[in-house]
């Protein structure tokens, strides 16, 4: 029979898969003899089992029972008891943590006979009708799924009624008819009574966080930041440590390093005679911690010196959830704590050069996603701003956009293309999918360590928190600042995540610290410890990587750009923008050219401008390979819109102004006109269909090579057949190119080394890439079109229409345009990699679509054992960090 439970003795922070990250890291301070209230914990599969079968397991209910009867004798109370009853806590604990699971549940075991006796035992009825209003509110809103804005209301009423503006002013007699109102509202709501019986209460609060994990909230959050579906969650029943007996009472959350900026120093929240809940609410502005030492230094200095063992255990920053009861000190949680992208770095190389990690350790403490963060731009300090406020910097960078007052309407504004910040006075998780479409989030309560402080630093959002001079209405969709300044939901902000200043209106953005460092034009000093800290895992990162790194780049500019980047050579060159704007003409006059004769005389047009655009780019490349793609373009592309040419062409007759040349063109038109153009005349296709095309192409790059090698420079240009699905098509072209590789060998009278190889792009081309590889010296996966071909999908059309509802119901987890889609066109490139290089052993094997820059199919890559990715210059970096991360998590794998 299976085991369900397990006491917070008998675990170890290793049990994350069994037990869930709280209760391992629960057991783990439990073994520490850190103190920590006692309790066990339900294990995940306990969940897995509720979800599988509907139902509890058949021994769980046993296994509480014997848990909760050692919980009783080790406290000396019993649940329930009239007179000194036993209270616990019910909180989620999922392996990793999720914002969006079932918030705590405290105080559970109160009912209207135990609450006398926790009033008489402790001699302060206040704190006992403040529990169990608590539990009341809580257990409605959390367990039983109720309106949450119900309870509230009946709060702010009975605060109204009294004159009072916080409920620490409202006493034992306005706490008692609270509860009432809420029990109340339970009944009205629910049909039924709030249960009396504790063990009902604790029965009823177990499944509500099984429930949870498919809540939608939780479900939302696990499909953003890719968690399995199947893990479960396990459930953490606690004895209950009181924060709210009085002024020497209160709870906290604090870091062992600052989570925005990974500076060390003491951070955190205390709020005095408050439960946990209140704290990370934000239903009250907390007091720093500094101010904690000034009312109780004894349990202050207690706490620094557990935050100090515990970063050393633990090896990283860690976040802490504390609670002081009379005086007494309890831990109550401890994890690796969320930190911004900026303090990821800093966090990693200060633990590093201090000896607590090495440096592969020091890689698997940043991602490529957070590195991409820090190179988004920031507010220029220069100019006038209209500053409203000033809050908390909870989570850096810079947001502007169009002030929304719910979530619903952030979500739906996002989706209709619009950039918008989110205004609460407070988040709670029912805001998760606000959160998640919006640019920026602002709040008028809470702290660094608030739901929303904590939400954003997870998702990379910058966040502005405990702007308490603001008076956020959201029933009227404004707030008004203490000057009277009023902005309405529509109007335009911007909010400095990193100084949490909000201004109104469009404030202009500066390139970031980081983009610059890559540009050349700041240096890793002290002066930049965000900058140096980059520096230093950017080049072990390119010390410990295998995998190479390209550019795709179609001009002299973004090569050059690129290779400051850290690029490593060109993946691909698309030629085809080369004939955009004035030269799209010479396209024209090719397509019209009715004659050899004609043809060959716009080849020597095309000729020079084509050898001068490879000149530069091999300039700006120099010594670096370089693969150029020949023209893959949709013909539609370069040709006047059929419809509108039409019509000109019947006006121009209808008034006796007909144009030769546009009815020629017409004429064309029609012929090339194509059903589905994208899967019609391109490619090798157009090579072949046209032919000299990619002759004069080939000419060109290797004319341009052979310039540079006469200047006494290094060229290393790599040809790329595009959309090749038959050896026989590569073979056709390759001949081509050889002729002009003679030809340019014979005038420029010097020696050229050249690679012809193919973009695999069709799923035909993957199959049969042994019998291609014949042909081929290199392949290039291009992604974007083997996603497309392998899906069916056109990515410009599904991305707008039905794919948002795809991935709503679980469909896709993620764009298979956005990460590689391991299953399908994973196993195509795994099949066209294995058997190219079963053909030719030596086959130099890349990626040259956007997943090329996207961290998890860098992994991928790097599995598969492919010898260079290439993306877009800004995501370079990314790549070169990825690249060596993959390295590591591979070695590790197969260790």
């Amino acid at each position: 029979m299976s085991r369900y439970v397990y006491d917070f003795t008998e675990g170890s922070m290793e049990d994350k898969d069994l037990l869930g990250g709280k209760g391992a890291n629960l057991a783990e301070m439990t073994n520490l003899g850190i103190p920590v209230p006692p309790g066990f914990t339900i294990t995940t599969e306990a969940c897995r089992a509720y979800l599988a079968d509907g139902a509890v397991p058949e021994s769980l209910e046993a296994e509480i029972d014997d848990h909760v009867a050692a919980l009783e004798k080790a406290m000396g109370r019993s649940l329930g008891d009239a007179v000194d009853p036993l209270l616990v806590s019910v909180r989620s604990g999922a392996k990793f943590s999720m914002p969006g699971m079932m918030e705590t549940v405290l105080n559970i075991g109160l009912n209207d006979d135990s609450v006398e006796g926790l009033a008489f035992q402790t001699g302060n009825p206040r704190f006992a009708w403040d529990s169990y209003r608590r539990l009341v509110q809580m257990f409605g809103k959390t367990v039983l799924a109720l309106d949450g804005e119900h309870f509230e209301g009946a709060m702010d009423r009975i605060k109204e009624a009294r004159g009072v503006t916080a409920d620490v002013d409202l006493d034992a007699g306005d706490l008692r008819e609270l509860t009432r109102r809420f029990q109340a509202i339970i009944e009205a709501d629910s049909g039924a009574p709030f249960p009396q019986d504790p063990r009902e209460q604790l029965r009823e609060a177990v499944v509500a966080v099984f429930r949870s994990w498919n809540a939608d909230r939780a479900v939302l959050y696990r499909r953003r930041e890719r968690i399995p579906t199947d893990l479960g969650t396990a459930v953490n029943v606690q004895a209950m440590a009181f924060g709210n007996r009085g002024s020497t009472s209160g709870s906290g959350v604090a870091f062992t390093r600052d989570p925005a900026t990974g500076q060390q120093g003491v951070y955190g929240d205390y709020l005095p005679n408050a439960q946990g809940e209140d704290v990370v609410a934000g239903i009250r502005n907390t007091l720093s911690l500094h101010e904690l030492e000034e009312l109780d230094k004894t349990s202050y200095d207690e706490l620094l010196a557990i935050m100090d063992r515990l970063e050393k255990h633990y090896r990283d920053m860690c976040d802490i959830e504390f609670t002081i009861e009379d005086g007494r000190l309890w831990m109550l949680q401890t994890r690796v704590g969320k930190r911004t992208a900026a303090a990821a770095f800093r966090i990693a190389v200060d633990l590093l050069d201090d000896g607590t990690i090495s440096e592969e350790e020091a890689l698997q403490r940043v991602t490529g996603d957070q590195l991409a963060q820090l190179m988004f731009p920031h507010f220029e300090t220069t100019g006038e701003r209209a500053l409203l406020a000033t809050g908390m910097s909870a989570s850096p960078g810079a947001a502007v956009g169009r002030a929304v007052f719910d979530s619903e309407t952030a979500v739906r504004r996002a989706e209709a293309g619009e950039a918008v910040i989110l205004i609460r006075r407070e988040t709670n998780p029912d805001d998760l999918h606000g959160m998640v479409a919006a640019t920026g989030i602002l709040t008028s309560r809470g702290g660094k360590t608030s739901h929303a402080a904590v939400v954003a630093r997870g998702m990379g959002r910058t966040c502005v928190c405990g702007a308490e001079a603001l008076d956020v209405d959201t029933k009227t969709r404004c707030f008004t600042t203490p000057n009277g300044t009023k902005i309405f939901e529509g109007d335009v902000i911007s909010i400095d995540g990193s100084t949490g200043e909000i201004f109104a209106g469009e404030v202009p953005v500066t390139a970031s610290p980081v983009v610059q460092y890559f540009e050349g034009e700041i240096e890793p000093d002290e002066d930049h410890p965000l900058v140096s800290a980059v520096h230093r895992i950017m080049t072990i990162a390119d010390a410990r990587r295998r995998m190479r790194v390209r550019a795709n780049a179609d001009t002299a500019e973004d090569a050059a750009r690129a290779r400051r980047f850290g690029a490593e050579g060109i993946g691909l060159c698309r030629t085809e923008h080369m004939f955009l704007g004035e030269r799209r003409e010479h396209v024209e006059h090719l397509i019209l050219a009715e004659t050899d004769e004609a043809r060959h005389a716009v080849f020597e047009e095309l000729l020079p401008l084509q050898r001068a655009d490879f000149v530069e780019l091999f300039r700006a490349m120099e010594g670096l390979p370089v693969t150029i793609r020949l023209l893959d373009p949709p013909l539609h592309e370069f040709l006047p819109d059929l419809t509108d040419l039409s019509v000109k062409v019947a006006l121009a007759k209808a008034t006796g102004h007909e144009i030769d040349k546009d009815t020629q063109l017409l004429v064309a038109v029609q012929q090339h006109h194509e059903q589905n153009p994208m899967l019609g005349l391109r490619g090798v296709r157009l090579g072949i269909a046209i032919p000299g095309l990619f002759e004069m192409q080939a000419q060109a790059i290797l004319e341009a090579a052979a310039i540079i090698t006469e200047q006494g420079g290094s060229a290393h240009p790599e040809i790329m057949v595009p959309l090749v699905g038959a050896v026989e098509e590569l073979r056709n072209i390759k001949e081509e190119i050889a002729e002009a590789a003679h030809e340019a060998r014979l005038k420029h009278s010097v020696h050229l080394d050249h690679l012809v190889g193919t973009m695999i792009e069709l799923p035909r081309a993957a199959l049969t890439a042994g019998e291609i590889a014949q042909a081929a010296d290199f392949f290039s996966f291009g992604t974007n079109d083997l996603t497309q071909t392998t899906w069916g999908f056109s990515r410009d059309d599904v991305e707008s229409s039905f794919f948002s509802q795809y991935l709503d119901a679980g469909i896709l987890g993620v764009s298979p345009f956005e990460t590689i889609d391991r299953d399908g066109v994973g196993r195509l490139v795994r099949i066209g990699t294995d058997e190219g290089r079963r053909t030719k052993p030596n086959l130099k094997v890349g990626v040259c679509g956007e997943h090329g820059g996207d961290p998890e199919s860098v992994h991928f890559f790097e599995e598969r054992g492919l010898d260079y990715v290439s993306c877009s210059p800004f995501r370079v970096p990314v790549a070169r960090l990825e690249a060596a991360r993959a390295r590591l998590e591979r070695e590790d794998a197969t260790a």
